[in-house]
C-alpha cells in the first residue's frame, strides 16, 4: 500500500466513523501505530482531519461534502489522469460546459491551452480559463457557494437553458448503477440543467466516488455518454455500471 492509498483509507474510515483511534487505524492499514501517528499529523496539517490525543476525528459530518481545499489533495494523480482523458475527448472548436469540483478544475487548466468555447460553472475554473488567448469564455450567472465557489441558483440554470453545448463535463459526488448524486440540492439542479443543454455528457469520477451515494439525485446513468474513472476503481461498481449500459473508461 502506497502512502497515498494509506492516507485515503484513513480519511475514508475517519469520515465514515466520525472518529477513530490510532490502534484501530493501524489495524485497518496494516502498519505500525508510529506510522499512523505520522500520517495523522500530516493529514491534520493539510486540514483534512482533526487530530486529538490517541486518534483523529472527521472535520465534516457523515454525508457532508469535504471542503474544497481538502479535496484538492485527494487522489491528485488519478484526478490529473482523468482530466487528461476528458480533455483528449474534446475537439477544438467545441462548445463545452464545465462543472465545478476539483477534477473539473484540472480539466480547466488543460482546456485553457485550447481553441474552443467554455462555460465554467465555478469561479475556480473561471479563474483558470479567463485570459487564455484562444479560448472564448462564457460566464453564467448564479450565486457562488462558499469555499466551493460553484455557481448555483436560477440565474445559473437560466444561463444553461439559453445555450446548447457539444459536451458537458460533470464532476460526481457519488455514482452507482442507479445514477449520479450530489451533496448539495442546488448543485444537483445545475448539473441537471447542464445535462439538458448538452449533446454529450462526460462524467468524471475517481475511485472513491464509485459505489457511493450522496443526498441529491442528479440523473440516471443512461444520461451519461461515458464515465471516466481511475485504475484503482473496484471491479464490482465498474461492472455494475457497465451492466447498466454505461461506457466506462479507466485511466
Amino acid at each position: 500500500m502506497t502512502i497515498g492509498d494509506r492516507h485515503r483509507r484513513i480519511l475514508d474510515a475517519v469520515q465514515q466513523a466520525g472518529r477513530l483511534g490510532v490502534t484501530q487505524l493501524a489495524e485497518l492499514t496494516g502498519t505500525s501505530e508510529m506510522t499512523v501517528r505520522r500520517d495523522l499529523e500530516n493529514l491534520a496539517d493539510q486540514g483534512m482531519l482533526e487530530r486529538f490525543r490517541g486518534g483523529a476525528r472527521s472535520i465534516t459530518l457523515r454525508g457532508e461534502e469535504p471542503p474544497f481545499a481538502a479535496r484538492t489533495r485527494e487522489s491528485s494523480a488519478a484526478k490529473r489522469r482523468i482530466a487528461e482523458a476528458a480533455a483528449e475527448m474534446i475537439s477544438d472548436g467545441e462548445a463545452v460546459v464545465l462543472d465545478s469540483g476539483t477534477t473539473c478544475l484540472e480539466v480547466a487548466h488543460l482546456l485553457a491551452r485550447r481553441r474552443m468555447t467554455v462555460m465554467p460553472l465555478s469561479l475556480h475554473a473561471a479563474n483558470a480559463l479567463v485570459g487564455a488567448p484562444q479560448l472564448r469564455v462564457l460566464l453564467p450567472g448564479g450565486e457562488p457557494r462558499p469555499g466551493e465557489l460553484a455557481l448555483t441558483g436560477p440565474l445559473a440554470e437560466a444561463s444553461l437553458a439559453a445555450l446548447r453545448f457539444d459536451t458537458a463535463i460533470l464532476g460526481c459526488c457519488g455514482l452507482t448503477a442507479e445514477g449520479m448524486t450530489a451533496y448539495d440540492l442546488a448543485d444537483a439542479s445545475v448539473k441537471r440543467a447542464a445535462i439538458a443543454s448538452a449533446r454529450r455528457v462526460i462524467a468524471l469520477a475517481d475511485a472513491a466516488k464509485l459505489d457511493r451515494t450522496a443526498l441529491a439525485f442528479v440523473a440516471p446513468v443512461s444520461a451519461l455518454s461515458v464515465v471516466i474513472t481511475d485504475t484503482e476503481a473496484d471491479e464490482a461498481p465498474v461492472a455494475a455500471l457497465t451492466a447498466a449500459g454505461t461506457v466506462v473508461q479507466r485511466v
